[in-house]
């Protein structure tokens, strides 16, 4: 594959970066937004892009916190981002949609583009496929979607069940047994909302995990649900982007 930072005009026109990775593959294939967690667009964002690119899929990772910190090291962003009051969930969905654009204009498009995010991501992936004409979206752990922030949350986030209706696309969602935020009860809520809905979804949960099990740098790694995860992730992509 091939990786590098480009420009491109986001939410409002603003430029922002993304990290952009390319399979050599031939013939036409998708592409996929992958939406970075809330301690930025850090080295662990930058290996998901690369590892959706080695599933055959043209990936970009746009820097949600360009605006803030532009050049700034991935904690010091971050920060900025929380003093900031953190990213309006309108800015989220206006870059979301530049990074599909992007890789819908690639040569090698063709023309079907899903969306992937983690933790905060997992929420602004929810938020994007409700707002955005998408073919597939995971949400891997997004707090938020159906639970309220706990007290003293840094930044003001509020829940999105009232999008869950407005999904245009089949939704995967991967969970942790021992995750809180969000725990079982929320993954039940957000179960039954899909189901009420009548929306296309597959929700698996891990017993033996909690948040951020596919951070492999991090101690919530959990070996078994990551590979797991990452097999299922695959077979749904495959099935809505190929």
């Amino acid at each position: 594959m091939t990786c590098r930072t480009e420009r491109l005009r986001g939410a409002g026109g603003d430029e922002i970066e993304a990290y952009v990775a390319r399979p050599e593959r031939q013939g036409a294939y998708g592409g996929v937004v992958v939406i970075h967690h809330m301690p930025g667009w850090d080295a662990g964002s930058k290996e998901i892009t690369r590892h959706v690119a080695a599933l055959g899929y043209t990936a970009a990772c746009p820097n949600l916190y360009a605006r803030e910190a532009p050049g700034a090291d991935p904690d010091d962003a971050a920060a900025a981002s929380r003093a900031a009051g953190g990213v309006p969930d309108e800015r989220v969905v206006g870059d979301v949609a530049a990074a599909a654009a992007l890789l819908r204009a690639e040569p090698t498009s063709n023309g079907k583009v899903a969306v992937i995010g983690f933790c905060s991501g997992g929420r602004h992936t929810v938020l994007s496929a409700a707002s955005l004409d998408l073919d597939a979206a995971v949400d891997c752990y997004g707090g938020f979607v159906t639970n309220a922030p706990p007290a003293g949350f840094p930044v003001p986030v509020r829940p999105i069940p009232d999008k869950v209706a407005d999904l245009r696309c089949p939704l995967l969602g991967l969970f942790g047994a021992q995750d809180s935020s969000p725990g079982p009860e929320h993954v039940a809520e957000l179960e039954r909302l899909l189901r009420e809905a009548g929306k296309a979804y597959e929700l698996h949960t891990y017993d033996d995990a909690g948040h951020g099990f596919f951070s492999a740098d991090r101690p919530a790694y959990r070996q078994h649900a990551a590979v797991d995860g990452w097999a299922r992730i695959a077979r749904f992509f495959g099935e809505h982007l190929d």
